[in-house]
């Protein structure tokens, strides 16, 4: 694929899965044994994405994202986006609702092979 085919991924990616929270979406975009890397752990495959992306969107019901930039370059392609959400969700990752709103900026490096999104780098 070339970079705009790239970039154009990762775009509807954020879009898909984010905010219209399309999981299925992941399978079209990652191969089965993909990797996350985020600030804190690594998350393994398509069903260690389902069910980490799950919690956030139990804990931040209106969780949502603007993508700034995005930029590519040979099989890596980096978006630069801005996280919403308002914590009105029960879980034991973040506890009982604050009803509190955050804002988050944030940069991912998405490595590709073959077309699909093979491991990312969160911060």
């Amino acid at each position: 694929m070339s970079a705009e085919q790239n970039k154009a991924l990762v775009r509807r990616g954020w879009e898909e899965v984010i905010n219209q929270r399309n999981l299925a979406f992941l399978a079209e975009a990652h191969p089965v044994d993909a990797l996350w890397h985020e600030p804190d752990q690594d998350i393994q495959g398509i069903e260690e994405m389902k069910h980490y992306l799950a919690l956030y969107f139990e804990a931040f019901p209106d969780f949502n994202i603007t993508v700034e930039d995005v930029i590519a370059e040979g099989e890596k392609v980096v978006s630069r986006y801005t996280f919403r959400g308002t914590h009105q969700g029960e879980t034991e990752e973040f506890g009982p609702p604050t009803g509190r709103q955050f804002e988050l900026e944030g940069i991912s490096m998405h490595r590709f092979e073959d077309g699909k999104i093979v491991e990312d780098w969160e911060q």
